[in-house]
């Protein structure tokens, strides 16, 4: 050590600590020798606290303020050794400046999927990723139990700690919760507090807290978001009663708006060979006549089809004669509810003209004894 170092090093008796890079959670006042000058002022900032260390002990803890580093302050230091000179010498000690502000945007996840047995779904399994706030709660536990000696101690040093242990405890309160998979969506903060809760003993003993744990999505397996992306699909149809009907109208109507076309064109072909005919006939020098053209047949009639409603599900369109086939094999009885494009409602298939002539090779059931 230089004489000027030694000499600013006697005059300088301003501790205090200023940080701006926003992730520094224990810093180190940095002395030759670690002799800290009997009588400094030590200046403890807001957001801040001071650990005193001397000969590898913990001494004190300053709270914001400004204080003189003198035994009158700091009744711990007397209990530790007797001090000669009345205090005069340096102290042969170290300063750490704690930051207890809050720490956030810290980010955790799951890297695996977590097994869960839900009520609905079954065993299934889920991701789930958010972020979180870290405080330095108690700085003399954090300092004796986490930083040790580190002069410079960082929030990335702990923060995968952190993250191991939101993501075990993440695992056991959605195992233990009884919340189902559809539902986690809008109990994120509910299953949050169970989360800091269910940490908040394990942080208190590194003297940290969670003041704030947040979940930002829960994902499930491609298959499984498949199969609910069908399901909700289905629901989105509304009333299938309604939804059936509405195709049928619509399948007819482009169905009648194709026979309407191909009605056309069968006239306009008659009317043309009608006009050829009266062309090639007799005219006054008393040639002979051609024999008229007869004229085309109309068109064949459209075919109904129809849907039948059973224990609330719905299957077709069936033709007639799939219809008589099914009377056959007995899987179309008089009772079954029928319907087509145009009737008024669902029908029983015995009070269907159309149909009834289905069942009149089967006799009826016996009358009741």
């Amino acid at each position: 050590m230089g004489i000027f170092d030694f000499l600013t090093g006697e005059f300088i008796d301003v501790i205090h600590w200023t940080d701006n890079t926003r992730d520094t959670m224990v810093w180190r006042f940095e002395r030759e020798g670690h002799e800290i000058k009997y009588g400094a002022k030590l200046t403890v900032r807001e957001g801040q606290a001071a650990v005193f260390v001397h000969e590898g002990q913990l001494a004190d803890v300053f709270s914001p303020g400004l204080y003189m580093l003198e035994t009158n302050n700091m009744p711990i230091m007397t209990t530790l050794q007797h001090w000669d000179h009345g205090f005069k010498s340096p102290f042969k000690s170290e300063i750490y400046f704690v930051n207890t502000t809050r720490f956030g945007n810290l980010k955790w996840g799951t890297k695996n999927p977590i097994m869960l047995r839900d009520p609905e779904f079954g065993p299934t399994r889920l991701r789930a990723f958010g972020t979180y706030t870290v405080k330095v709660a108690d700085p003399a536990v954090f300092l004796r139990e986490i930083v040790g000696t580190d002069g410079e101690f960082t929030r990335d040093e702990i923060s995968y700690q952190i993250r191991n242990i939101i993501v075990q405890e993440f695992s056991r309160a959605i195992a233990k919760s009884g919340i189902p998979v559809l539902d986690m969506a809008a109990a994120t903060q509910e299953v949050g507090k169970l989360i800091a809760e269910a940490i908040d003993p394990t942080l208190k003993q590194y003297g940290l807290s969670l003041p704030e744990l947040y979940i930002e999505n829960i994902s499930l397996p491609p298959a499984v978001e498949k199969a609910l992306d069908a399901r909700t699909s289905r629901g989105m149809a509304g009333n299938l009663d309604e939804h059936m009907k509405w195709k049928a109208a619509e399948a007819m109507t482009i169905e009648g708006s194709a026979a309407g076309n191909a009605m056309g064109m069968g006239m306009g072909a008659g009317l043309g060979m009608q006009m050829g005919n009266m062309t090639m006939g007799a005219g006054p020098w008393g040639g002979a006549t051609a024999p008229a053209a007869a004229a085309p047949p109309p068109p064949p009639p459209v075919e109904h089809v129809w849907h039948i409603a059973d224990a609330g599900d719905v299957t077709g369109p069936f033709s007639k004669a799939a219809l008589g086939r099914m009377v056959t094999d007995g899987k179309l009885t008089r009772d079954s509810m029928v319907w087509t494009q145009g009737q008024d409602g669902w029908m029983k298939a015995e009070d269907v003209v159309e149909l009834a002539q289905l069942f009149t090779v089967m006799p009826p059931p016996p009358p009741a004894a």
